[in-house]
Parts: C-alpha cells; structure tokens; sequence
C-alpha cells in the first residue's frame, strides 16, 4: 500500500524509509515510544513515592514540594537547547546520555540521604525526560509528514499512559524499606530501554522530505549545519516549501498565538491533574471517588492523545484544535458544577471529558508546528512552544493554589475552564504562515 503525504503530492514516504533505514520506519515509532512510557514515572508517579522518601530522609512533605516543580521546569526548560542539538547531529547520542540520566536519576534516589541530594538527581532525571521527550515527539514529525497527528499521538500516548504499567508494583513497594529497590529496579529499566533504543532511532537525511528531491536518502543527519535561514524546498505546484529556522518562527504571529494557547490550555489541564483529589476531597466528594478521578486522568489522557492524533489527520487541524480545547474547558466547568452538586457520576465523567481533550494538545501543536514550519528545524522550533508548559504549570500549581485562598476551590477551576475555552475560540484565528513567492525569496512569510 503506497502512503502519500498530507498534500497530495503522491511521494512513497514509506518506500522511501524503508530504502534508507532498511526497515519500517514505524519501527522509528515504537522505540520512541518505549522510551516515552519508560521515562513516564517521572511525572505520573512521583505522588506515590513522595511519602516514602519524605519518611526516610525525615523531611516534612511541604519540604518536597518543590521537587515536582522542578521536574516541570527542567523538563521543559531543557527542550529548546535539546531539539536544536537535535536538529543538527541526530538524536542517538542524545538518546545514550538520556539513558544515563533518567535511569542514573532513580538509582541516585534511591541511594540519598539528604534532601540537596533528591533535588539533584530528580533533577537530572528530568533532563533526561526531556531528552527523551524531545527526541521522540519529533522523530514521528520528521518521519511521518503523511501521519502526523497520530504518529505524534501514539508517542505522547506513552508517556501519559506508561506509567500505568509499573504503578501496581511503585503502590505495593511504597513504603520506607522498599522503596529503595522500586527505584533501582525502574532506573535500571530506563537505563537500558533507552540504550536500546538509541540504536534504532535516527534522522532522515536532510533532504528526505523534500518532495521533489531526487536523491532518494543521500545525506546524513549533520547537514543541518550548513542550513542557512531560507532552507526551503520546492513543492510540485511550483511554491518554495519553507524549513523555518527558530529565529524565523519567532517573527511569526502564529508562534505566539500558538504560544498563548498553549499557556492557557497547558494550566487548565495541568491544574485538574495535580489538584483534582484535593478538589473532590474539598467538596467533600468521598475518598473512593477522588483516588478513582487520579486513576482515570492518565487512561483519559492517553487514549484522548491518540484519537485526537488520528482525526487531525484527517480534518483541519485548526479545526481540531478549537474543538478540542472547547471541550476540554466546558469539561473543566463540568467538573465544578457535578462537584458543588455531589454527583459521583457526573464528577468522574467530566474528568475524564476534560482530560480526553486537554492532553491532546501535546500531539495537536507539535504536528502544527511542523505543518507551518518545516521539519527540518522541528525539533527546535516545537520546543520553543512547548516551553509553555512552565508558565502552564506555574498557574495550574502556585497559581491556582493562590486563586483558592483568596477565592475559593470552584472559582480556581472556573477561570481554568475559561481559559480552555478561550483557546479553543483562539483556535479558529490559526492560518498557515503565507507562502514564499519564489525558491530565492528571503521572506519570513
């Protein structure tokens, strides 16, 4: 079955792979993906093993608090140095040094005794997240121009999702005595998934996605080098495709549109995930009820990623994008009005709404970054944008928190819902940056 991109231009993208990589460029995907649900504990377990180790160092929990902060702010902090490292020289030595820094993150917890010592190796657990992070978004934005939306989804799927598989064993070990073998155990997992991996990823030649190129997988992944600030590749209509640089995104005004919504939609949905117990627990939802909401949320979260993935595929992207945040937002809401009301149900069906349409934003603006910029450049130019979730996750943590004491626990989770929905309307403004007249044409378009 011959695959053709998004544009009808009628290019074998999947023959051509297979040429130079000897073998399914899907297979691209499922390392990438491995190493995604790997690292995924990072974020999706932490609550599980904070207790244990506040108990074991004889720390207070407040005095972890700002573990998790950290985790956000260098994991997505790291993406920008990261996907333009990447760019240029390929993602396998990347990939190796991910290896040693997730997996060593864990063993170095498992074996501290004070707490500087936590915060430096959950520190450079979480550059490895990044790492990861970065590495795999991108590698289905540079290998499937055709599949975007769901190559992208099943990665992002793996990192909410994984960490599924390992929370029965992390919730029967958390304890003072065990834990210390559940992070050596996990560290060394990562370790070698990733090492393993990093032998099957790599990059297209520079020039594999240019439609009219001839050169059927000549080049290597350092010639990113020598791209200048116009690289651009003619399409069959005659028009300059364009492979925009991170300078050049950023003289866009979709970029920072983009980059609001993101913001806006990021701290709506990382606000449910991180505060969602202590809401149902504050109104006065029962214990059954608030533990079963955390438990649906990363499920939600996965599944919302892929299917979302595969209809942007398929349909406008704005499209998809503007339904998807409304939805999410009027979820959030939902979530509120069940909650004051008691219903159960209702609560837990609004959760899992809100969540099934908010985390898609993690596949939906990687594949729009590509499809307005190139992917050439992808990895840098979607890590500008996906340096959002920091400011996302300063609303959904402090900020929020903030909101709740001087207001109260519904009017936080209403602005959140309001703001989702705001970017979902923002949504509808999004159009492709114009085309460049001519292959010489220096236009920032």
């Amino acid at each position: 079955m011959t695959e053709t991109d998004g544009a009808g231009t009628g290019v074998d993208h999947a023959a051509r792979a297979r040429e130079y990589l000897g073998f399914s460029r899907w297979w691209q995907v499922v390392a990438a993906a491995v190493a995604m649900a790997l690292v995924s504990p990072y974020q999706y377990v932490w609550s599980s093993i904070e207790g244990p180790l506040a108990a074991s160092l004889d720390v207070s929990l407040p005095a972890l608090g700002g573990v998790f902060t950290l985790f956000v702010v260098v994991q997505a902090g790291s993406q920008f140095p990261v996907g333009w490292w990447r760019d240029r020289h390929g993602p396998r030595r990347l990939m190796l040094l991910a290896g040693v820094l997730a997996g060593g993150g864990y063993v170095g917890i498992a074996y501290a005794t004070t707490l500087w010592q936590l915060y430096l190796c959950y520190g450079l657990g979480a550059l490895g997240v990044g790492i990861v992070y970065t590495v795999a978004v991108n590698t289905a934005l540079k290998w499937f121009p055709d599949r975007r939306g769901l190559t992208t989804g099943a990665g992002t799927m793996a990192f909410a999702g994984g960490s599924a598989l390992v929370v029965p064993f992390v919730r029967a070990n958390a304890t003072p005595d065990a834990y210390p073998f559940v992070l050596q155990t996990l560290g060394i997992l990562i370790a070698v998934g990733i090492l393993v991996g990093a032998v099957v990823l790599r990059d297209p030649p520079t020039e594999w996605l240019d439609e009219t190129d001839t050169a059927s997988g000549e080049g290597d992944e350092s010639d990113a080098d020598a791209a200048d600030d116009t690289d651009q590749a003619t399409t069959d209509g005659g028009v300059a495709r364009r492979h925009y640089t991170w300078r050049e995104v950023l003289r866009t005004w979709q970029f920072w549109l983009m980059y609001a919504m993101f913001v806006a939609v990021s701290g709506a949905g990382l606000m449910l995930t991180a505060k969602v117990i202590s809401f149902a627990s504050a109104l006065d939802l029962s214990a059954a009820t608030a533990t079963l909401s955390a438990i649906l949320l990363p499920i939600a979260g996965g599944v919302g990623r892929l299917v979302l993935g595969e209809v942007s595929d398929r349909v406008d992207r704005e499209r998809a994008m503007a339904v998807s945040f409304t939805l999410c937002g009027l979820g959030v809401l939902a979530v509120v009005w069940f909650a004051q009301r008691g219903t159960t149900l209702g609560f837990l069906a609004a959760v899992v709404v809100a969540t099934f349409f908010w985390s898609p934003q993690y596949t939906l603006f990687p594949s729009l970054v590509g499809d307005y910029y190139g992917e050439r450049h992808s990895s840098a130019n979607y890590a500008l944008l996906y340096s959002g979730k920091m400011w996302g996750g300063v609303f959904g943590g402090a900020v929020a928190g903030w909101l709740v004491t001087v207001t109260d626990w519904p009017t936080a989770f209403t602005v959140g819902g309001v703001l989702a929905v705001a970017a979902g309307v923002a949504a509808l403004a999004l159009s492709a940056p114009g085309p460049v007249e001519s292959p010489g044409s220096g236009s920032d378009a």
